[in-house]
């Protein structure tokens, strides 16, 4: 017995010294730079504790950049988020935008470049820790700040409130999104360390439930993390949610900012969840960039007062297909296409200045060497493309659109068609029977734009600004055409509830309001754009031709496929489309000119490029290696 006890024993011995290396392992180990897999102990999660965060109970800082799945091709979601290592960050945030995941009410797509389990997993496996923002509504300048359109067929809708209509969806989404994202938190061995509730609320404060109801809708479905709020310095009183940190979003320290936050919340840690690294773009406004060494010096002055940080943005991406938001101040503005931000990758994910002075400055307040930076993907120019065919839009209409036929005008959403969702994106035809000429007006009834056409001569433009326009006479009966551009929905502000689009109501000629409209939707999905491919009546394009129309031609790849960017000097206003890939919109009013076209999309051979042009078309496209986001203005 006496030898067995003592084996026992040494073995107990044994136990309990590996038990105490343990412990100080643990006890010494950088928890910042903890690649977050499986792990067994996993109980306490990110919590705050004397003004400070503390993961599984030792010291934390969240070094935080943002990065949108959606923006990002999928084939690139890994080079983004080594690139986020190698620049210092231990935490990557993003949005999940509503408007995508459920396009039609009660239709849900988590799939492909919309994987946001994928997603996730891939910042697990690369040792990034996540904040998940999942809204309901997001702001990104994002179209109708992520709130998918279809809530707007109510004509009663109060967005981001408590109203039946709105949390009844919230409620059907959030069932849909939570099931994924509960088993990724922390303390089930996933990466999600925080969950933030709504977006800057404070901004928009029309319900005082409102936000507990969201907080509530997120625990009652398995939230266990820490959540917090966002808000700038104006809303942040607004914003709070008790049971939620707050936190805050500004590109200017000013004096006594940070420490604004105890005036809202005593002895917790200081995050700025959105420092804005760069600023967006607006059609006919210049191309913001923001100085990087105003925006280092920023950081690092915000990292000595001793409050964590999220870059907004790390990466940016792009606002493909119709997706991109607007402002509505003074007046209305939409964005541009590109994402690019100005941030500390390029919109197509290539390195800035702002980069190596981030990676230089995390560096040393980690203390230890950071992963080389990967290798970047080189850029091709594959010359002039030639746009060799084209239809009209007239000829179209017949052959691949039926018509919608109504007395009245009916707006975008209210349409009948994507069972019983509405339209949410693109154009809308309008066309009636008219008799005679005179004065049109619109009643400020058009949303966003419209070109107008008598048969097939083009008259002009209604828009915010021009509201009415005369008609040539005629003799006989004649057909009057609206075709009306959705140019964005507008994602941040108080008139969110207005955001319909098409004609939202009457427009008159000679003060009498037109009637009996054939309604044709232009949303340009995949399945029109396939139907287009095969439609017969294609032919060359003449020496002169104005739009609306298709033109179409081929770019031929005789190798691996890079990234390029397509420059559309000579074309007016449209959209591009690469093998069915919406690439988003172009305007020569800039500042953008060129199209950021991911290598991941092209193939190697053949590659079939269709621009729908609204007015004035050229007969080649350039495809460069080098992006032009037009003339550049430094932020204030």
């Amino acid at each position: 017995m006496w030898p067995c006890g003592g084996r026992r024993q040494r073995r107990l011995g044994g136990v309990a010294l590996l038990i105490s290396v343990l412990w100080l392992l643990l006890r010494r180990f950088n928890w910042s730079e903890l690649i977050p897999l499986r792990l067994w102990g996993r109980t306490l999660g990110l919590q705050t504790e004397n003004s400070q965060f503390v993961l599984e109970g030792m010291p934390f800082r969240i070094f935080g950049g943002s990065m949108h799945y959606f923006r990002v091709p999928r084939e690139y979601w890994e080079d983004r988020m080594l690139k986020m290592k190698a620049c210092g960050l231990n935490t990557l945030t993003t949005y999940v935008p509503w408007n995508l995941h459920e396009q039609e009410r009660g239709k849900f797509d988590f799939s492909r470049n919309l994987d946001l389990e994928a997603f996730l997993s891939l910042a697990a496996k690369n040792g990034l820790w996540v904040i998940l923002r999942p809204g309901p509504y997001i702001c990104s300048e994002w179209d109708l700040g992520g709130l998918p359109s279809w809530l707007l067929q109510d004509p009663e809708m109060q967005l981001r409130t408590t109203y039946k209509g709105f949390t009844e969806a919230v409620d059907a989404y959030f069932d849909h999104l939570m099931p994924i994202v509960v088993p990724l938190q922390y303390k089930k061995g996933g990466p999600i360390i925080a969950v933030q509730v709504e977006n800057e609320y404070g901004s928009y404060a029309k319900d005082p439930n409102y936000m507990t109801y969201v907080k509530m809708a997120l625990l009652n479905r398995g939230i266990v993390e820490l959540l917090m709020t966002s808000d700038n310095k104006n809303g942040l009183s607004f914003g709070l949610v008790e049971g939620a940190l707050a936190t805050v979003n500004f590109q200017k320290l000013e004096p006594g900012l940070l420490k604004y936050l105890d005036t809202v919340q005593r002895d917790q840690p200081k995050m700025v969840m959105e420092y804005w690294t760069g600023w967006f773009d607006n059609w006919g406004g210049p191309h913001y960039v923001f100085d990087a060494d105003e925006m280092v010096n920023t950081v690092a002055s915000i990292l000595k007062l001793g409050a964590s940080i999220n870059l907004y943005m790390f990466h940016g991406g792009t606002n493909f297909g119709f997706m991109n938001g607007a402002l509505e101040a003074d007046e209305y503005k939409s964005d541009v296409t590109s994402y690019d931000y100005d941030a500390v990758l390029t919109e197509a994910g290539d390195y800035t200045s702002k980069f190596f002075k981030l990676r230089q400055l995390f560096s040393m307040i980690i203390g230890q060497p950071l992963p080389l930076p990967p290798m970047i993907e080189s850029k091709a120019s594959y010359g002039a493309i030639l746009l060799h065919q084209y239809i009209s839009l007239w000829d179209v209409l017949p052959s691949l659109l039926q018509p919608i036929k109504s007395e009245f005008p009916i707006n975008m959403e209210n349409l009948h068609l994507n069972d019983s969702s509405g339209q949410s994106y693109g154009y809308v035809l309008y066309e009636t029977v008219i008799f005679g000429g005179g004065h049109l007006h619109s009643r400020d009834h058009v949303r966003d734009r419209a070109q107008v056409f008598v048969n097939t001569m083009y008259v002009g433009e209604l828009d915010y600004n021009t509201v009415e326009l005369s008609l040539p006479d005629g003799q006989g009966f004649r057909q009057l055409r609206l075709l009306v551009e959705n140019r964005g929905r507008v994602n941040y502000g108080l008139a969110l509830n207005e955001q319909r689009k098409g004609l939202i109501g009457d427009v008159f000629l000679n003060k009498t309001p037109l009637r009996n409209f054939k309604i044709y939707s232009l949303e340009m999905k995949p399945g029109f754009m396939k139907s287009l491919r095969h439609i017969a009546g294609w032919s060359a394009v003449p020496d002169y031709f104005v739009g609306p129309a298709f033109f179409r031609g081929r770019l031929w790849i005789e190798h691996q496929p890079q990234d390029t960017f397509l420059k559309l000097q000579g074309w007016e206003k449209g959209v591009v489309f690469v093998n069915g890939q919406n690439l988003g919109r172009y305007w020569k009013i800039g500042p953008q000119e060129t199209l950021y076209l991911p290598g991941p999309w092209l193939w190697k051979g053949s590659n079939e490029i269709v621009i729908f042009e609204e007015r004035t078309a050229g007969r080649i496209i350039q495809s460069v290696d080098i992006p032009y986001l037009g003339r550049t203005q430094y932020v204030d």
